[in-house]
């Protein structure tokens, strides 16, 4: 994989993933993917005060695609909602030292897939009201 152009921060994030899995009932749920390549990927998230408290995810694809989850997880665990709509995919990859040029779109799903789960919190507590 290093061939590739891969990080250290990339490998590591891919051999050792943070936040996998699921949350029960999760206060908000995110799920993109990408047709061309066949990633997929699932972001659960835990709000309290408008704070993420809890996020998992499941990702079906790529190295990147694996990694990138595993870093928006720790990234926004305990970040303001409206801030962690703001995550973009160069944000994303700047936080993993770079991604090649052809797996960005990996960083991008990332995001979207958080971004989500956060809509999907909002619309959720929308209904509540």
């Amino acid at each position: 994989m290093a061939q590739i152009g891969y990080s250290e921060k990339v490998l590591e994030h891919f051999m050792n993933p943070r936040n996998v899995g699921t949350i029960e009932k999760p206060d908000g749920y995110g799920k993109v993917g990408n047709p061309v390549c066949g990633d997929l990927m699932e972001m659960y998230i835990r709000v309290k005060d408008d704070i993420i408290s809890d996020i998992k995810f499941k990702t079906f694809g790529c190295g990147s695609a694996i990694a990138t989850s595993s870093m928006v997880t720790e990234m926004v665990k305990g970040m303001n909602l409206d801030k962690a709509m703001k995550i973009t995919r160069n944000d994303v990859a700047d936080e993993l030292d770079g991604l090649p040029p052809q797996k960005m779109h990996c960083s991008n799903l990332a995001a979207d897939a958080l971004h989500e789960a956060i809509k999907d919190y909002k619309r959720k507590k929308e209904v509540k009201k």
